[in-house]
């Protein structure tokens, strides 16, 4: 069984990856190096800030990321890759509203603080 899974392999990959080579493959192939490149962003991120943390690049790198790999399941016509990131990039989205309506919050309750140390004579 191995022997013949070792005989096959070649013919596999030379059938996904030379076979089926066109315009759309490079595609998803960038998509994937798009998406998870969000993971070393983050890495670097939190060992620059010696903690976890999640930049904001993070959420834009998994929307287009995620967008590209959408796009690339429906030309490839693939289910598993259309239902994964269309719930995914959803998601991405929602994150980034929260992100921008927390940041709305704070810039809002400090225009409404009063200036430390200020005189009102």
């Amino acid at each position: 069984m191995l022997i013949q899974l070792a005989r096959d392999l070649p013919d596999y990959f030379y059938d996904v990856f030379v076979t089926r080579f066109d315009f759309w493959l490079v595609f998803g192939i960038l998509a994937q190096l798009v998406f998870g490149s969000r993971f070393i962003l983050q890495w670097l991120a939190s060992e620059r800030a010696g903690r976890s943390v999640m930049p904001l690049s993070f959420w834009f790198l998994s929307i287009v990321g995620g967008l590209m790999t959408l796009v690339y399941g429906f030309v490839r016509r693939e289910p598993v890759i259309i239902i994964g990131q269309g719930l995914s990039t959803g998601i991405y989205l929602r994150n980034l509203a929260l992100i921008f309506r927390e940041r709305a919050r704070r810039r809002a309750g400090a225009k409404r603080a009063p200036a430390a140390g200020g005189s009102d004579a």
